[in-house]
């Protein structure tokens, strides 16, 4: 922040030094072996260790799947509070950029899960690029995926799991719209942060 000193800013990052190593440790893994699966070096990862460094999200969500956690854990947040359950009436609709979406998670974890409607000609020609890792499930009508230069096109049943920092485009193909189940691992993402950056053209 302006006007603020790197030590201060650094103070009001969480403190995730000694959540790095105790998860670590849990999961019975050398700070080498735990370097490696996550694609650091062992150096950089003492140094978070350490609390000497303050990892990326990247970094965290790349940790979080070697220690078979989520981000929220690694932040040390607690979760015991929050309901795992939660019924098809509390969901509230969200609609941005022409999209509906459901919450279908409990905020603020790991993962954000949402059932969403895409409706027929809506941010079809919008590529998103963010880090983390998507999973979707077609439950209704037809989705255009587009991954990188490929497009693949989805009926109900079929999924995809992709790294989010392909570039990618989803699209409804039938005029009735299609409807999903969407799972991605952006910490506490607003809803609309998932139409990130349109860039227009035809998507074939």
């Amino acid at each position: 922040m302006e006007g603020m000193s790197p030590q201060e800013a650094e103070a009001e990052l969480p403190a995730v030094a000694p959540q790095l190593r105790a998860l670590r440790r849990r999961a019975s893994l050398t700070l080498e072996a735990a370097a490696r699966a996550a694609g650091l070096s062992a150096a950089h990862l003492s140094r978070l260790e350490t609390g000497q460094r303050q990892p990326s999200l990247p970094m965290l969500l790349a940790l979080a799947r070697v220690y078979g956690t989520t981000v929220s854990e690694l932040l040390g947040e607690t979760v015991a509070d929050r309901d795992a359950v939660v019924r098809a009436a509390d969901m509230e609709p969200t609609v941005a950029g022409g999209w509906t979406y459901f919450q279908a998670g409990a905020p603020g974890r790991g993962m954000q899960a949402l059932r969403v409607r895409v409706p027929h000609g809506s941010q079809g020609d919008i590529v998103r690029v963010h880090p983390g890792e998507e999973w979707l499930y077609v439950l209704k009508g037809r989705l255009r995926l587009r991954l990188g230069d490929t497009t693949h096109r989805l009926a109900p049943g079929d999924s995809a799991h992709f790294d989010s920092l392909t570039p990618h485009r989803l699209a409804a193909q039938d005029p009735d719209g299609v409807e999903l189940l969407f799972v991605h691992t952006l910490l506490q993402s607003p809803t609309a942060t998932l139409c990130l950056g349109p860039i227009t053209g035809e998507m074939p």
